[in-house]
């Protein structure tokens, strides 16, 4: 019965983290509702999140906390790319004829899952709730325990990830008119923006 409490909090927490609403998560579901590889781009963001989880349970949390200059660089960097990703969500939403179903071409496969490696790794936060926060509750059990800890949380992020990417499908038809790719690119942007500015602001 243990085990299973702590596989539950592990899938509690871990899906709490990721289910918020961020950088990572705009782009998956975008991208779902293109149809532009969504199985992939899925799977990698489990694999991150899943290496990320793995790593800062069995001791990089510490480690990564004790390296100001390590956090200092990873701020400025993902703080300058969600700003620019902001202004390209922002530039779709101005631009009508950019937003239709059929217009725009289909990424490359090694295109979309580059761009998806830069929106999961050069998001500081992410880092922070997966080694960090996640590994430091984790630390807290024996490794025996632990395990049951990381596979909840691991599980969590395969649902919601994959979820995330076929669940879209569902909204196409909402999504066939130009002006709903132009609300959701324009609350993207603002995501975007709002992730970037609280790096600048607020110190890790």
């Amino acid at each position: 019965m243990q085990t299973l409490d702590i596989f539950a909090a592990g899938f509690g927490l871990g899906g709490s983290l990721i289910i918020a609403i961020g950088a990572q998560n705009a782009f998956v579901l975008r991208q779902g509702l293109r149809r532009h590889h969504p199985l992939p781009i899925a799977f990698l963001c489990f694999a991150i999140d899943a290496l990320l989880i793995l790593a800062g349970s069995l001791g990089l949390g510490t480690l990564v906390q004790q390296n100001a200059g390590l956090l200092t660089f990873v701020r400025w960097a993902g703080a300058a790319f969600l700003f620019a990703y902001a202004g390209l969500a922002l530039k779709r939403a101005a631009f009508p004829s950019a937003l239709t179903t059929e217009t725009p071409a289909v990424p490359s496969l090694g295109a979309a899952l580059l761009t998806t490696l830069a929106v999961s790794l050069m998001n500081p936060h992410v880092y922070l709730d997966t080694v960090v926060l996640l590994g430091s509750l984790a630390g807290r059990y024996p490794i025996d325990l632990r395990w049951w800890f990381i596979g909840g949380a691991v599980l969590a992020s395969f649902l919601w990830f994959h979820g995330l990417a076929f669940g879209a499908r569902w909204l196409a038809p909402l999504f066939a008119r130009p002006v709903t790719w132009r609300v959701l690119d324009g609350i993207i942007a603002l995501i975007m923006a709002s992730l970037g500015a609280s790096l600048v602001l607020t110190p890790l």
